[in-house]
């Protein structure tokens, strides 16, 4: 057979490949998204300043290297138990009962390849086709994907930059239905940084208390990261206890993204749950990043303070350079590292033969014009808003806003 002839039966059979329906309905991580057109840009010569993407600009610690360093040396290199190290269940256990009062045993806890994982194990493991899952907005990207891929049906709940965004007990009891199986949210909120407090949270949790059957699942892996005051955890008021997932992780606090660990506390059958999906899925997470999340685990967090009193910096600067550009409004976040202004009042405005219709169309206006690279709030359930990510540093932060403004005055 000709090579042409190959070439050409292989496109004919590429041209009958049909992808599955769930992967049509599925839509791109904006912030992933964001973050190719960046370095599409930046690889053309371009200066380009990603504030997209919600990862530490900080190095993992080195008594969390060397933890690893020291496990490869050691040989632990090898398969492990699915749900992880007994020995790393065990230290993320007195991690929950010294920094959040709660009590997990190592047989409720389930380490995985990152928070998202776990967040997929949970909903896989819950949720049928048909199944209400309430989820406030403004979200994190990938909750509502996930929840479409176990073919369960997203009910929003909009919170408004008015209400700092986040909801009442009231607001979800509104929106509970004989189909409500899940609840899910993050505190602090990504892309908010909005924080719940103790009596918001037992206001969620008289709600719950009264719907057995309902699942929340609590995103907590911003815990540290909290300029507030103390860390609230839904699971703490023992008359929901049974019914939280707690999901945490280290890539944000401990600056280990790219090792890739997060873990759940749970009651007893949804971490069994989650242990049998991730066993055919991936099984374990990697050996090495195991053994360092012990160290980290084992920590006392105060050795983070300097991190935090640097992103508290950063929300300062950041807040003060939005209030310089007419037409923003921002809340004050209480934690994260994320400021989620409403540029509503932008809309319709054009530069040129350019129209503004949304936040989308603005932020990328805001790359092509002002080479500065954010994340429209369409993904995140708030058009009105688009989220800017300060974790760069102040020169960093302070360069990005001074081409924002510039890029917002030429708008009429």
């Amino acid at each position: 057979m000709l090579l042409s002839e190959n070439n050409y039966l292989c496109n004919q059979i590429q041209l009958m490949i049909q992808l599955s329906d769930r992967l049509l309905a599925m839509e791109e991580s904006a912030t992933i998204a964001m973050s190719r057109k960046s370095r599409e840009l930046k690889a053309q010569g371009l200066d380009v300043i990603s504030l997209s993407l919600g990862e530490p600009d900080f190095h993992t610690p080195q008594f969390i290297k060397d933890a690893a360093v020291e496990a490869m040396e050691q040989n632990y290199t090898m398969y492990t138990p699915v749900p992880g190290y007994d020995d790393l269940r065990e230290s993320i256990s007195e991690k929950f009962r010294r920094d959040n009062n709660l009590t997990y045993d190592k047989s409720q806890i389930v380490v995985s390849t990152g928070a998202k994982q776990s967040i997929a194990n949970v909903v896989l493991s819950l949720i049928n086709p048909g199944d209400e899952v309430i989820i406030p907005a403004p979200y994190w990207v990938s909750y509502l994907e996930i929840v479409k891929v176990a073919e369960g049906v997203p009910v929003v709940i909009n919170a408004g930059i008015e209400k700092d965004f986040k909801i009442s007990g009231a607001d979800l009891e509104a929106a509970i239905t004989p189909k409500t199986k899940l609840f899910m949210f993050s505190t602090p909120c990504n892309p908010t940084g909005s924080v719940y407090t103790k009596e918001e949270l037992q206001d969620i949790a008289n709600v719950l208390k009264k719907y057995p059957h309902i699942v929340a699942m609590s995103d907590e892996i911003y815990e540290h990261i909290n300029f507030i005051g103390k860390h609230e955890s839904l699971a703490q008021f023992p008359e929901v206890y049974n019914q939280v997932v707690t999901v945490n992780g280290v890539s944000k606090a401990w600056a280990m993204t790219g090792w890739r660990l997060g873990y759940i506390g749970a009651p007893k059958e949804i971490a069994a749950a989650c242990d049998k999906v991730q066993g055919q899925f991936t099984s374990a997470t990697c050996s090495i990043t195991q053994r360092a999340t012990i160290a980290a685990m084992k920590a006392d967090p105060s050795v983070l303070k300097d991190m935090i009193a640097a992103f508290k910096s950063r929300r300062e600067l950041v807040l003060k350079g939005l209030a310089e550009i007419p037409g923003l409004i921002a809340n004050q976040p209480g934690g994260a590292f994320y400021v989620f202004p409403d540029c509503s009042s932008f809309f319709g405005k054009k530069y040129g033969d350019k129209v503004i219709h949304n936040s989308d169309e603005l932020c990328l206006y805001l790359l092509e014009e002002g080479l500065v690279a954010l994340v429209g709030g369409e993904s995140f359930g708030a058009p009105n808003c688009f989220r800017i990510s300060y974790a760069a540093s102040e020169e960093t932060l302070t360069k990005a806003l001074s081409r924002m403004k510039e890029a917002f005055a030429k708008l009429s």
